[in-house]
Order: C-alpha cells, then sequence, then structure tokens
C-alpha cells in the first residue's frame, strides 16, 4: 500500500504544477503594455489636477 502514498504525492504535485503554469500564463495574458499604463496613469494625474487633490 506505500506505493499508492507515492502515487497520490505525484498526482498532488502535479496538479499543483499545473495550476502554477496555468496562473503564470494567466498573469502574462493580462498584462498591460507600456503604453497602456502610461495612459492609465496621465488618466489618474488629469483626475487628480481636476480635483485639486495635491
Amino acid at each position: 500500500m506505500r506505493w499508492w502514498k507515492v502515487l497520490g504525492l505525484a498526482g498532488a504535485a502535479g496538479v499543483a504544477a499545473t495550476g502554477v503554469v496555468i496562473v503564470r500564463a494567466e498573469r502574462k495574458r493580462r498584462s498591460y503594455t507600456p503604453d497602456q499604463i502610461r495612459d492609465r496613469l496621465h488618466e489618474r494625474v488629469a483626475e487628480l489636477d481636476s480635483t485639486g487633490d495635491r
């Protein structure tokens, strides 16, 4: 019965590794381009300037 434990642990490690790969791919897919980040920062600055909060 000891090999069942090893097989179970190997399966759990495989599931965890697959999850890590999926999360990394999702982060990369959702990452912003430098132009998008710059545009968002400009929008925030303009919003702060219009409200006068500095």
